[in-house]
């Protein structure tokens, strides 16, 4: 282990990590451009064996960015995507990321440092870096903006050259650090530990620009919310959102151990998958599996949704227009079971309903959900720990669906439980509510 990792880890001075060497390689989970092809033909594309452990050469920072000693990070289907270089290899967003020159050539290297989340502590700042200093803890928003582009300024997910860190761009989370850009950066929750607090900033910034935003569904009060996947790491980020902001959260998993996570979570009502049959893409079964679901939504809850919060795709897409209220809104961000949706456009138009998109959250809608959290109004989703020799395995289980929640990865830290700085806080509390999912 090189000094300054160890200096972290012993949790040195801002002082003592200013005056130690940064090392001229770190352990990262990564990709290589000569495995593009390993899947051709191959049904399991089993990631453990396109994600790779090893050493990769430190990169300069940009003034605009700060180099963080990643305690831990969690995992995202984008990284799935990723090492199964599907729908194409991440590495063409590396290429074209490049082509820019400066500090943007840095990216396009025949390997891709992968990573959308993490915590960990400063130990660099670029000579742009103002409202950061080395020895601050931190957790890392997705969004990797441009804030020299005009539609920035207005909504950072605007622009186009809005990327989504360690996706869309290189020297990402998993790993014992990570270059981050400023305007990526959101203070640590002090009640949480590294992990915890790794877990929230993809999943949570993007349930609540889906929900709360204005550029989102822009839930009000009373609003019912069908949520799918209300025990997965997005899905319980909504419930939670929707409990918050005085809606009804309801709540559609597929088994018995996911409804009793939705229910602890806050959902006024929860479907399993199995009780209103087959789910299918078809348009005829769409209209009867849509008429047995709003039958139980009516008879339980005694209205329709106000709101869809939709990340399944293609096999949920049509049902969820279906199912949504006279003018009520489809609010969708995701399509894991394909991205060719098929829906009956006669029940959008002629019931005036809306189809909202929704990608990340820009940086003060990350600040206001990450302010929730920090205030103990919002809890992680973490359900499962691996340490980093193990994150091939921990990205395998996302693969296969056997996760609940969030799946965290230790980077630098040596151990679950680490990085608590406010424990009175996290006392007030209570453990049992701090990790719903963990103690399930």
């Amino acid at each position: 282990m090189d000094e300054l990792s160890a200096a972290v880890i012993a949790g040195a001075s801002p002082d003592v990590l200013e005056g130690l060497p940064v090392p001229a390689e770190y352990n990262a989970a990564y990709l290589r451009t000569e495995d593009i092809g390993i899947f051709s033909g191959v049904e399991d594309k089993d990631v453990r064996k396109s994600i790779h452990l090893g050493k990769v050469p430190m990169p300069e920072l940009a003034p605009d960015e700060v180099l963080v000693a990643v305690m831990a990070a969690a995992m995202n289907y984008n990284t799935i995507w990723s090492a199964t270089f599907e729908p194409l290899p991440t590495f063409n967003f590396l290429r074209h990321y490049g082509k820019q020159g400066g500090w943007a050539a840095r990216h396009d290297q025949p390997y891709h440092v992968l990573g959308s989340d993490a915590a960990g502590v400063i130990v660099r700042v670029g000579s742009g870096v103002r409202n950061w200093k080395i020895g601050d803890h931190v957790a890392v928003a997705t969004a990797h903006v441009d804030d020299q582009e005009p539609l920035t300024q207005h909504d950072g997910m605007m622009g186009d050259e809005q990327r989504a860190w360690g996706f869309e761009t290189n020297f990402g989370g998993l790993a014992d650090y990570a270059v981050v850009r400023a305007s990526q950066l959101l203070p640590k929750a002090a009640h949480l530990t590294w992990e915890e607090a790794a877990s929230n900033p993809l999943c949570a910034g993007t349930a609540y620009r889906m929900l709360v935003s204005e550029r989102g569904a822009n839930m009000r009060q009373g609003d019912v919310v069908l949520i799918w996947g209300a025990a997965g790491g997005l899905g319980g980020y909504a419930v939670q959102f929707v409990r918050n902001g005085g809606g009804i959260p309801i709540g559609i998993v597929s088994s018995d151990q996911k409804a009793e996570v939705a229910r602890k979570l806050g959902c006024e009502l929860v479907i399993d998958r199995r009780e209103i049959g087959e789910i299918s893409a078809d348009p005829d079964v769409t209209v009867a599996t849509g008429k047995r679901l709003g039958k139980i939504i009516r008879r339980e809850i005694g209205e329709d949704p106000n709101i869809v919060f939709e990340h399944v795709g293609r096999e949920t897409f049509g049902l969820s227009v279906f199912i949504a209220r006279r003018g009520g809104t489809i609010v969708t961000c995701g399509s894991s079971t394909g991205y060719q949706h098929t829906f009956d456009n006669r029940y959008l138009w002629m019931r005036l309903k809306k189809i909202v998109g929704s990608h990340g959250a820009n940086l003060y809608e990350q600040y206001q959900a990450n302010r929730l959290i920090q205030r103990g109004r919002v809890m992680p989703m973490l359900s499962e720990v691996y340490p980093f020799h193990e994150t091939g395995e921990a990205a395998r289980m996302i693969q296969l669906n056997e996760h609940l929640g969030k799946v965290g990865v230790l980077c630098l830290a040596p151990a679950s439980g680490l990085g608590v700085t406010d424990p009175a806080l996290r006392a007030q509390i209570g453990e049992d509510r701090i990790s719903p999912l963990m103690t399930a």
